[in-house]
């Protein structure tokens, strides 16, 4: 039964909890069950917090019971990724300069979660400053995919990834600055999605780069991802990127029907030298979705043949910026694969980071563009599978060819333009899941949520999830 609760999503366990079916104190000791059985394996959690979070669930039980529920997320256990600040509690970031840093207020997203009741159990494991794609922390341990132990969980926000997939929290979030969110909801075969750049507030998060930034839900579900884009969106003052749009429903706004739906596929950049499996896994998605209605049309986003180059050079800009005094007055404390980004960065000229953000408002011109023609852009979320923890290359059809360079190449476009984009899982080749991107127009959350919605419901994955039989109890 503890496994069984452990693995539900927010929308199953909202209604056992509402109906008072289920105690939270219950169900925050399965999750924690499954946290004291894999985490000494997946090493997602940076620090658990049980005892706190047994006492929130009695809180929330006491609420519940007395007809004092908040909603959905009340009695929910959470953990979120190690960047954002709780009142009065640490914040590592995921690094050793900040490792005893306590932060003085909470972030806008931890008090509104806070509101609603949720019930945190700890601080996720992620990649140092949320700079790089692999979660090979080297001062809290090598997070580990769940799929496959000797598999990186992909990053930055890799701790969220795979404690959603092994069920050591019912949903998650993670930020995303060229793809943290769904690079890891690829690898380990969970829903990640980055919302429209000022859709969800960034006030409280370490920033990584101040212009590619955003927050987003990495749940079970699609319904949950919608759940808690709902109750995360909205305007913020304290956050000067935030902006004044409105919101909607998204969950209740859910619909199967693709009937009519036009789906661009931009194919000279975004099926361009992919494995061959996660190619495989993608058309078969789109032949599905053809079959319900849908239209696969081909478009052409020029200025994508320069998005690589404006990502590398505005991410590592910002983010040396940001990390400047620190690289200068003690460098060592860095691990060495984040140091040599920032040290990338220092390098970096004011022309090139010019030319950068001239190249991002082309994209923004062709996307709107497509999107004229097109509702929603599909493309694979990762041209590859996860591979091996250290290892520095991918393998794309027998080549042999730099991570850095492949893993971000689908998804940083996204964080460019600053447009809604989602990683569902499509299928399984290998024992690995495959992740599915959809892009969206600007504010258009719904389009991208109820294709991925469509595409749940196709049960691509065919049920199959990580094998954890094997995992010891720590």
């Amino acid at each position: 039964m503890t496994q069984e609760l452990a693995a539900k999503s927010i929308g199953e366990l909202s209604l056992l909890l509402r109906n008072k079916h289920l105690s939270p104190v219950e169900l925050t000791d399965a999750v924690l069950a499954n946290v004291e059985a894999y985490n000494g394996e997946i090493n997602a959690y940076i620090s658990v917090e049980a005892e706190k979070a047994r006492t929130m669930a009695t809180v929330a039980e006491q609420e519940i019971q007395s007809g004092n529920y908040r909603g959905a997320l009340h009695g929910i256990p959470m953990a979120l990724k190690d960047i954002l600040y709780f009142k009065d509690e640490k914040a590592t970031m995921g690094s050793k300069i900040h490792e005893d840093f306590i932060a003085g207020f909470d972030a806008t997203v931890v008090a509104k979660l806070k509101a609603a009741g949720t019930v945190f159990t700890g601080k996720l494991n992620m990649h140092e400053y949320a700079w790089g794609a692999t979660t090979t922390n080297p001062h809290y341990g090598a997070c580990r995919n769940p799929w496959d132990l000797k598999k990186i969980p992909g990053g930055s926000s890799g701790g969220s990834g795979a404690a959603v997939a092994a069920n050591m929290t019912i949903a998650s979030l993670g930020t995303d600055t060229g793809g943290s969110i769904r690079i890891p909801a690829a690898s380990c075969g969970i829903i990640g999605l980055k919302p429209t750049h000022g859709r969800i507030s960034k006030f409280g998060c370490f920033p990584l780069s101040w212009s590619l930034d955003h927050i987003g839900p990495m749940t079970k579900t699609v319904f949950d991802a919608a759940l808690l884009l709902e109750m995360l969106a909205g305007y913020d003052p304290k956050d000067p990127t935030s902006l004044n749009r409105p919101t909607k429903n998204y969950s209740h706004e859910l619909t199967e029907d693709v009937k009519g739906l036009v789906i661009g596929i931009e194919e000279s950049y975004f099926f361009h030298n992919v494995d061959h499996r996660v190619n495989e896994a993608v058309r078969h998605a789109l032949q599905q979705l053809e079959k319900l209605g849908a239209r696969i049309e081909p478009v052409r986003i020029p200025s994508l043949a320069q998005a690589e180059f404006a990502e590398l050079v505005t991410i590592t800009t910002e983010a040396s910026a940001i990390h400047h005094d620190n690289l200068v007055k003690q460098p060592e404390k860095f691990g060495d694969d984040v140091r040599f980004l920032l040290e990338i960065g220092e390098l970096m000229s004011g022309v090139d980071y010019v030319q950068a953000q001239q190249i991002r408002r082309k994209l923004d011109l062709d996307f709107a563009a497509a999107f004229e023609e097109v509702d929603v852009l599909v493309t694979p979320t990762l041209p590859f599978l996860a591979p091996e923890i250290g290892s520095s290359t991918v393998d794309i059809n027998g080549q042999s060819l730099s991570f850095l360079d492949e893993v971000i190449r689908f998804t940083g476009p996204g964080n460019l333009t600053g447009l809604p984009a989602l990683s569902i899982p499509c299928g399984v080749h290998d024992g690995l899941p495959v992740g599915l991107q959809i892009i969206g127009p600007a504010f258009q959350e719904e389009k991208v949520l109820n294709l991925a919605f469509a595409l749940e419901k196709l049960d691509l994955m065919q049920g199959k999830k990580p094998n954890l039989s094997h995992l010891t109890v720590n």
